[in-house]
């Protein structure tokens, strides 16, 4: 079994005031600091950075739908065994855009061809996410069918939030992040 005890401990509060600034901006008023933001913020100036590029993943300059953007970002962790990140967007998130109970199960444990997935385009987000983690690539096939119904913009969106969220992680997992007491595991949404 794989340890659970933290690598880098979350900073805990009182913090700083520098890092009690970065952390509230990193979250909704008012809500407390993640444990992923509170585990970033031992290294500030890699915390700083990642904010901008983080506000715009979540943000609404991001070409594709929060819902796009939620089926991407749960495959992705899930791909990758992040359950602290699943889990933290599960929560969220999923009921936010619309996400079913077997359609947060089917990215999780499932596939594109899931019955579950009636519209195409959430099939082929599906079978991006999963092209890419499995190769670093995405075949003709599929680009040309992703293609056909994103723009350039959305491509690129597509490709680097996946990416984003490889990234993230390998963060989470390498530095074992804790689980959110509130957030769902894997488990919980097993077939």
């Amino acid at each position: 079994m794989v340890s659970t005890v933290p690598r880098i401990s979350p900073l805990e509060a009182p913090y700083p005031p520098d890092v009690a600034e970065r952390l509230a901006a990193m979250m909704p008023p008012g809500a407390p600091p993640i444990a992923l933001f509170r585990t970033f913020a031992h290294n500030m100036p890699m915390t700083t950075a990642m904010g901008g590029w983080g506000s715009y993943e979540l943000g609404k300059q991001l070409s594709l739908t929060m819902r796009d953007r939620e089926i991407v970002i749960d495959r992705t962790c899930a791909r990758c065994g992040c359950e602290y990140e699943w889990g933290v967007h599960v929560l969220f998130f999923a009921e936010r855009v619309g996400l079913s109970g077997e359609q947060v199960t089917s990215l999780t444990h499932g596939g594109a061809a899931d019955a579950c997935w009636p519209d195409e385009r959430e099939r082929l987000l599906i079978a991006a996410v999963d092209e890419l983690h499995d190769s670093a690539t995405i075949g003709d096939e599929l680009w040309g069918r992703l293609a056909a119904i994103l723009t350039e913009q959305q491509l690129l969106d597509l490709l680097l939030l996946a990416g984003w969220y490889h990234a993230i992680s390998y963060a989470a997992n390498g530095a074992r992040v804790p689980l959110e007491i509130a957030a769902p595991r894997f488990a919980d949404v097993a077939p």
